[in-house]
């Protein structure tokens, strides 16, 4: 990417998950299958689900039936549906990161019968069969652990600017941003311990959404942030009307970067807009004239949408 021009180097996005994935190519494939079924054989169900849908996409290939399908296409297409007559919108409120589904019943199918064998091996031949059902067991805690999405309280005093993710911050410091001039950049580094949900710092709408394919170094090296893949949203601020950046970039390990929104989507402070699976660092980039006190320091743990992390000039 150039520094200098933000549309060098961008790839085209057709998807929540622009950078793909096995797991992804399962789920649209399970999608379409679907979507096949419900055409095939529920076609009162498919043409009352279609009366629902609100907005408009042009020549939309998407083949919207509910709100099932939006889950992979909401960031580019223009349907959505009212949640007061949305049979699904339960699904939205659940402790596990929507994106991160797919996963989760993957590695369960991989672990559970796996951790379910080596118990059998362990009671039928030998206790050191054991040590496979434990480090089975710990894998998959550690998977539900990872794409766990907790209800955050969001501050609602003015003027402040609200952690993205939860992590360590990693950078404070001025840099010159192309379609921002001088900005300060708040890194914040999250290993695969912590909550991979992205949040919006502050509320504002969408202007635009980059998408980088890159290499994936350690999120915390120097160079991550010229080199790693990474998904931009450039947004105006609601109130005083600056611009502002948030970025997603992959790391060594998370190699899937997901951003659920589009151009147009007004966002409120804190709410979740994407995930970076496994691993990773978000930036957050705002002028620096407007900054009056940075109250995080390098080596600060913070949580996304409820850590403060700085206070902006009136």
């Amino acid at each position: 990417m150039d520094p200098k021009d933000p549309e060098v180097g961008t790839a085209p996005i057709h998807f929540i998950q622009p950078g793909g994935g096995f797991c992804f190519s399962l789920e649209i494939a399970w999608g379409k299958f679907r979507r096949a079924i419900l055409n095939s054989f529920f076609p009162a169900y498919t043409g009352r689900m279609r009366a629902l849908r609100l907005g408009s996409c042009p020549e939309c290939t998407h083949n919207i039936i509910d709100s099932r399908d939006l889950k992979l296409f909401s960031n580019v297409c223009g349907f959505y549906f009212d949640p007061d007559s949305d049979p699904f919108a339960g699904r939205n409120r659940i402790w596990f990161a929507r994106p991160g589904i797919m996963e989760l019943l993957c590695f369960t199918l991989l672990l559970v019968p796996a951790t379910i064998a080596f118990i059998f091996m362990a009671l039928q031949f030998h206790a050191a069969f054991g040590v496979g059902a434990v480090a089975g067991f710990l894998l998959w805690l550690f998977v539900i652990s990872f794409f766990r999405n907790p209800p955050r309280e969001i501050p609602v005093a003015p003027n402040i600017l609200v952690s993205p993710a939860d992590g360590v911050i990693t950078h404070l410091e001025e840099v010159e941003e192309a379609g921002i001039g001088k900005a300060f950049r708040i890194s914040i580094f999250l290993s695969v311990f912590n909550v991979h949900v992205n949040r919006v710092p502050l509320a504002g709408t969408v202007t635009h959404v980059r998408y980088y394919p890159g290499a994936f170094l350690d999120a915390r090296s120097s160079d991550c942030a010229k080199r790693n893949e990474q998904l931009w949203i450039d947004l105006i601020e609601k109130e005083k009307g600056f611009p502002f950046r948030v970025k997603q970039i992959a790391g060594a390990i998370a190699r899937r970067i997901v951003c659920q929104v589009g151009v147009g989507k007004f966002l409120r402070r804190g709410e979740l807009y994407g995930m970076i699976k496994f691993g990773s660092r978000t930036d957050v980039l705002i002028p620096a004239n407007l900054v009056e006190e940075v109250l995080v320091k390098v080596g600060s743990a913070v949580y996304g949408g409820s850590t403060i992390i700085l206070k902006l000039k009136d």
